[in-house]
């Protein structure tokens, strides 16, 4: 098996909710579009709230219901490592983001990007966090991050193209 090309993180408060609601969701349509051995995919929190923990029952819920499965994924903590490691790390709102910048090498700044920025028509700055709300907020992440996925799986084509795959 070829090795992964590209890399990718998700990146949330606590990495039960969104983060591993995208990753679930990106593995998921890198496999529909046969990329996945070209691209590793991870999660992980700006906080330590949950370490090793699964993903929320709800999301995982809501994510079953539409055919991805949450129940393998154990939340982490963002390490420095992971901005030498990975080639994007998309946050789901401004706070990650801004934390994210504080504790990144100013020489991979370059890297952090909002996951909403592949939103395909859908106008959202951020995947709202619904760890608070009710069921039609863990819906509602589901819609943005599926949308956003399409968008970033185009560019994982450009990406994985520029290889010489």
């Amino acid at each position: 098996m070829q090795a992964p090309q590209f890399k990718i993180l998700f990146v949330c408060m606590g990495n039960i909710c969104r983060s591993p609601t995208a990753e679930g969701v990106f593995r998921k349509k890198l496999t529909d579009n046969l990329l996945h051995p070209l691209v590793h995919v991870d999660s992980a929190g700006t906080h330590n709230y949950h370490p090793h923990s699964a993903p929320d029952e709800r999301s995982q819920m809501h994510a079953l219901r539409r055919g991805y499965d949450l129940s393998a994924l154990r939340a982490r903590q963002v390490q420095l490592s992971d901005f030498e490691q990975f080639d994007l790390l998309l946050t789901m709102d401004w706070d990650n983001r801004a934390l994210l910048e504080e504790r990144c090498p100013q020489t991979l700044q370059y890297k952090i990007r909002g996951f909403t920025e592949f939103l395909l028509s859908t106008q959202a700055s951020v995947i709202p966090d619904p760890y608070y709300g009710g069921e039609q907020g863990f819906e509602h992440v589901l819609d943005l991050v599926e949308e956003a996925s399409d968008g970033l799986i185009e560019l994982v084509k450009k990406k994985v193209q520029t290889y010489g795959t």
